[in-house]
C-alpha cells in the first residue's frame, strides 16, 4: 500500500500579476506532495525529523513546544534562500534523494488561473478547490493502480467546518467515478486530515508544495525571481527533483495557450515553453501574450472603477 501526503500549491483566490496591489499571490492552484510505500513512511518521517532538527536546532530548542515546532515551506523557498541559507536547499535536495531511495515519488497537479478580478473571472473558490482535489485524487489513484497497490491520502488539517463540507464531496467523487474508472477503488478512504505539527511527512509535503509553487511561478511569470529552483546542470541546486515525479504529475495551462501542459519533470527544467529564447533575444512580438493579458486585465479594472 502507498501513503500519499499532499498540501496546497498557492491559494484559491484571483490573480492578476505579481506586483498587483491585491490579486498577487499565486498564478496557479493545486496540490503537491509525495507518494511513498506505507512500510517506508515512518522511516522517512524519522529521516526528515533528524534533518529538520539539525537545520533549526536553536529555534526548536527555544520553542515552547519543541516537538510541535515546524518550519513552513514558504519560509524556506523565498526568492533569496539559495543565497542566504543554501544549507536549507541542500538539505531539501538530500531529503528528495532519500525519498526516492525508499521507492517514493513527488506528485503535483495544478491549474493555471485566468487573469482578472473575481468578478471578471466569475471566480468560485469552492469550485476551484474541488476541481483541483478531484483531479489530484484521480491522478494519485492512477499512479497506485499502475503499481498494483492501494493508497491512502493524507492532507494537512483544516478547520472542522471546512473539513465537514469537503469530506462528502470527496467521498462522492471517489465512489461515483469508480464505476467507469476502476482505479479509483485503489483509494481506500477519502483523504485523512492530520495536524502538520504532529506529522513530519505532512511537513515535508508542505516543503514540496512550496518548492513547486515557486517552480510554477517561474514558468508562468516572465520576470519571476525563482529560476534558481530549476537548472539541473551548471551548478543546479536541486538535481534530485529531476526524474523524481510520478508520471501523472501535471501543470494544466489555460486553453488559450499555444504550448502543451507541463508534465512531471518539465516543471523543474530551465527551459520555459511560454517564454522561449533564441540567440539571446525573445522570439516573436516585443509584447508577449502574458504582457498583453496583464495590460488587458489592468484596463478592465480601471474601466470598472470609473
Amino acid at each position: 500500500m502507498f501513503l500519499a501526503y499532499i498540501d496546497e500549491i498557492g491559494e484559491t483566490g484571483a490573480f492578476i500579476s505579481s506586483d498587483h496591489a491585491r490579486f498577487n499571490t499565486s498564478p496557479a492552484f493545486g496540490y503537491a506532495g509525495f507518494v511513498i510505500p506505507a512500510d517506508k513512511a515512518r522511516l522517512f518521517g524519522a529521516k526528515f525529523n533528524f534533518v529538520k532538527r539539525g537545520l533549526f536546532k536553536s529555534e526548536i530548542a527555544a520553542a515552547a513546544h519543541p516537538g510541535r515546532w515546524e518550519r513552513k515551506g514558504a519560509s524556506i523557498f523565498r526568492r533569496d534562500t539559495h543565497q542566504t541559507f543554501p544549507n536549507q536547499i541542500r538539505a531539501f535536495n538530500g531529503l528528495v534523494e532519500q525519498l526516492r531511495s525508499l521507492g517514493g515519488h513527488i506528485f503535483f497537479y495544478a491549474n493555471e488561473k485566468p487573469l482578472g478580478t473575481p468578478g471578471q473571472t466569475k471566480l468560485d473558490t469552492t469550485a476551484r478547490e474541488t476541481a483541483a482535489m478531484q483531479e489530484t485524487l484521480n491522478r494519485i489513484a492512477r499512479h497506485a493502480d499502475n503499481a498494483q497497490s492501494n493508497v491512502m491520502v493524507v492532507i494537512d488539517q483544516i478547520n472542522e467546518k471546512t473539513r465537514a463540507e469537503r469530506l462528502p464531496v470527496m467521498y462522492s467523487h471517489i465512489l461515483g467515478r469508480a464505476s467507469d474508472h476502476p482505479e479509483m477503488r485503489r483509494i481506500i478512504e477519502p483523504p485523512m486530515h492530520v495536524d502538520s505539527a504532529l506529522s513530519s511527512n505532512i511537513q515535508f509535503a508542505d516543503w514540496i508544495a512550496a518548492c513547486l509553487t515557486r517552480a510554477i511561478h517561474f514558468h508562468l511569470i516572465e520576470d519571476s525571481p525563482f529560476g534558481w529552483v530549476t537548472h539541473r546542470n551548471r551548478g543546479g541546486l536541486l538535481p534530485a527533483l529531476h526524474g523524481g515525479f510520478t508520471l501523472e504529475s501535471k501543470l494544466h495551462l489555460q486553453s488559450h495557450r499555444t504550448v502543451k501542459d507541463l508534465n512531471n519533470s518539465d516543471i523543474v527544467r530551465a527551459k520555459r515553453p511560454l517564454y522561449p529564447i533564441g540567440s539571446g533575444n525573445r522570439i516573436g512580438s516585443a509584447i508577449t501574450p502574458e504582457a498583453q493579458r496583464r495590460l488587458q486585465a489592468i484596463a478592465q479594472i480601471r474601466a470598472a472603477q470609473k
